[in-house]
């Protein structure tokens, strides 16, 4: 499985990191709503969502919020979003506490996830253009709060499996352990210190940026653990088979729709 995992990954990294550091933030939109949009899917199955035109309903009016939003853009909305988002991660810290909550496959539960979904995705969406499109350098600002996920999850499997004993969530997720979460610290804050440098970052700011990385990483880890409760009350492995070892989009995005919200509005308010 890790072999399969990480022929997966070599493949699909040069791609992502071209769809990032290459178009303008236009079609960056564009590319992030596909890709949004495909998770959303994903979502509203593990929500319990089963009709299919319902399920492509939802889609066509979370693709008309994108366009309604990108026709809006620079307004006080996209910052408020961001705290949404923000605030939305700090609820679900509640809501993995009390793991139960939700699982009864019933209408209201059903409802209740689906608008966990758009608050999971739409902020999510906002924030990646936000940052993409900051000046200067907005492309590698994405690049390098989506490394600094990447990295953590790197820093938290290998330290997970060398050094892991205590477990962090056990009945949400039993393969996540605290010597996990102690290397997604590490590995976040060394790719942030070394982004940071070589975008000319310096002094107090710098260290600011790696204060940042720190609350990055504990919101992928959020994120993360999130889906797995969601898949938990689902009965499912994976949210879907996209990627061989790797499940589906939402398995790949779930760390990066919670971390992208808190690293915008952290560089919003750092002046980075």
């Amino acid at each position: 499985m890790l072999l399969q995992r990480t022929i997966t990954a070599l493949l699909l990294a040069p791609l992502a990191i071209l769809m990032i550091l290459w178009p303008p933030t236009g079609v960056f939109a564009l590319i992030g709503a596909a890709a949004f949009l495909a998770a959303m899917w994903e979502w509203t199955r593990l929500a319990g969502l089963k009709d299919y035109a319902v399920r492509g309903g939802l889609l066509a009016l979370t693709a008309a919020i994108f366009a309604g939003l990108w026709v809006m853009r620079g307004n006080a909305l996209w910052p408020i979003l961001l705290g949404v988002g923000v605030a939305w991660w700090a609820v679900v810290c509640l809501w993995l506490r009390h793991f139960a909550f939700g699982a009864a496959p019933t209408r209201e539960n059903q409802m209740l996830k689906l608008g966990a979904g758009a608050l999971v995705i739409i902020p999510a969406w906002v924030a990646a253009l936000t940052i993409h499109g900051s000046q200067p350098y907005g492309h590698w600002w994405m690049f390098l709060a989506l490394a600094i996920v990447w990295c953590a999850d790197i820093g938290a499997y290998f330290s997970g499996r060398a050094f892991g004993r205590r477990k962090l969530a056990p009945t949400i997720s039993p393969g996540k352990t605290w010597a996990g979460v102690y290397g997604a610290f590490v590995a976040g804050a060394l790719c942030a210190g070394i982004g940071g440098w070589l975008l000319d970052v310096r002094g107090g700011a710098l260290a600011g940026l790696l204060v940042l990385s720190a609350v990055t990483v504990v919101a992928s880890i959020i994120g993360d653990l999130l889906e797995s409760l969601m898949k938990r009350h689902a009965a499912v492995k994976d949210s879907g088979n996209l990627f061989p070892g790797h499940g589906g989009l939402l398995d790949r995005l779930d760390s990066v729709f919670a971390a992208l919200p808190v690293f915008a509005a952290g560089k919003l308010l750092l002046g980075l």
